[in-house]
């Protein structure tokens, strides 16, 4: 893949998805699961999801309890047009209201994209702060836990050893 990501050339996309309210779906692992399908249907199609992670929403911890996970992905759409898709499929289980994460029912993120190293005002790759997240690293290290961070070369298992944010996150029970 050359540096402006117009070719995904190896196809292994790192997506992270979340929420913390049901929307129509009557619960938050309901609509994940919605989700998780619609990801397939749009032609991202899944080679391992981790477990769904419990947390407490951040920055406010005051908010409903954020459900995550992670999912590798293979695609030979680009970066750019990964991105579009998820915004497309965010859109279409509700809008997007309030702050920056404020409570919502779903997030999709683009963590990485093979090894893209992304910097434009629309799209950084790898995500400029999954590293720190333990709710993305660890369910990340849980499927792939020798993945190697583009830019700090070192895996999801020690990057999920290090997080500082979400420390708190849980699989949930099966």
């Amino acid at each position: 893949m050359n540096e402006h990501g117009t070719n995904n050339a190896d196809g292994l996309t790192v997506l992270a998805i979340g929420g913390n309210l049901p929307g129509a779906y009557g619960s938050v692992i309901s609509a994940l699961e919605a989700a998780s399908d619609r990801l397939a249907a749009a032609g991202l199609a899944p080679i391992r999801r981790s477990r769904w992670w419990r947390s407490a929403a951040w920055p406010d911890p005051g908010d409903p309890p954020f459900v995550n996970g992670v999912v590798l992905v293979r695609t030979s759409l680009a970066p750019f047009d990964v991105l579009g898709l998820l915004r497309a499929i965010e859109a279409e289980f509700g809008p997007r209201e309030g702050a920056r994460n404020s409570p919502r029912v779903l997030d999709l993120d683009l963590i990485a994209a093979g090894r893209a190293i992304l910097n434009t005002p629309s799209l950084t790759l790898p995500h400029p702060r999954a590293a720190e997240r333990y709710f993305v690293m660890g369910p990340l290290a849980e499927i792939a836990p020798d993945w190697r961070h583009p830019v700090l070369n070192q895996t999801a298992s020690a990057l999920a050893a290090r997080a500082t944010i979400g420390k708190d996150a849980r699989p949930l029970e099966e």
